[in-house]
């Protein structure tokens, strides 16, 4: 592909945004970066920061909407089009409107559904079947903007939120390489969201997402699991022990054995399993505190749970 010659200004911040740059920037002129600063204290790689320095792309960092209309108030780009992904900063309607063409997001989700911080999570968490990539032109609400297009996704049984992520971001660069110089040449015009009334809306995780509860159904755990695998992790005490499970599938059984309480842990035929509101919880891999992942087996062997 040729790159366009209308040069974007690329808004983002982490691991998202530093391969969605690195991918963009083989099809368009990046004329400069706005990201987050590093953290103080941070002596690491700090993802986008390090690929716009490799790149030798100009680089602008602001911590908040206030910086960030400070920033544009001083008309530093000449750049048409602004391009935003996993920024992690609201964009000001002010800041909006510095560029003629608007600012692009591309967004992981089927908007309306999954407006918000987390949309790969909730996707997964919901148990939908698909999500997708969708292409928009920002507005000052929350993801609320004028579509280019979208693209579905189908979502795989055993898809956990960083492997849904890498197939995102590819979806997302081959949607970008093909529609933003449609969009750039006045071919494409954006059309509002269908339904608008059936939005659904993530949210950020926190620590405390991650605590399993028993009494929830053995199937939604499951999916807990691997939407929160990277964070916050789905962590609890089985037989007296801290453990972070990493991998488990759910196993239906009519009632309860009599005697069986939400969360004891039974060991049958070699298996882990736990009590659940509906269902077992099959114990497939697990990470003790302190210790590298394991298998159900490997722990059952060297913990002595009974």
């Amino acid at each position: 592909m040729t790159k366009t010659s209308t040069t974007i200004l690329f808004f983002g911040s982490g691991p998202v945004a530093a391969r969605s740059l690195e991918l963009l920037a083989k099809n368009f002129e990046i004329e400069a970066v706005v990201t987050k600063p590093k953290p103080a204290g941070h002596h690491g790689d700090f993802p986008v920061i390090s690929l716009a320095e490799k790149l030798g792309l100009k680089t602008f960092t602001v911590l908040n909407k206030q910086e960030l209309s400070a920033l544009f108030a001083s008309k530093p780009v000449k750049s048409q089009l602004g391009v935003v992904i996993d920024f992690g900063i609201i964009i000001a309607q002010d800041v909006i409107d510095y560029f003629p063409l608007g600012i692009v997001n591309s967004h992981f989700s089927l908007l309306p559904q999954w407006r918000g911080a987390d949309p790969i999570s909730f996707a997964i968490l919901s148990g939908q079947p698909k999500t997708g990539v969708s292409l928009m032109v920002i507005d000052a609400g929350l993801d609320t903007g004028k579509l280019i297009t979208q693209k579905v996704l189908p979502i795989s049984p055993t898809d956990t939120t960083p492997s849904l992520t890498d197939k995102l971001i590819i979806l997302s660069n081959n949607l970008l390489a093909d529609y933003l110089p449609r969009y750039i040449s006045g071919e494409i015009k954006p059309h509002a969201q269908p339904h608008p009334t059936r939005a659904s809306h993530s949210r950020k995780l926190t620590k405390e997402d991650g605590l399993i509860e028993w009494s929830k159904p053995a199937e939604q755990l499951e999916r807990e699991i691997r939407a929160f695998i990277d964070w916050p992790k789905s962590y609890t005490r089985l037989g007296g022990k801290e453990v972070i499970i990493t991998g488990a599938r759910a196993e239906s059984r009519e009632q309860r054995a009599d005697g069986e309480k939400l969360g004891e842990v039974i060991v049958e035929d070699k298996q882990l399993l736990v009590q659940t509101g509906d269902g077992l919880l099959v114990i497939e891999k697990l990470k003790p505190a302190g210790k590298a992942e394991m298998s159900a087996q490997a722990f059952l062997a060297g913990y002595k749970i009974n």
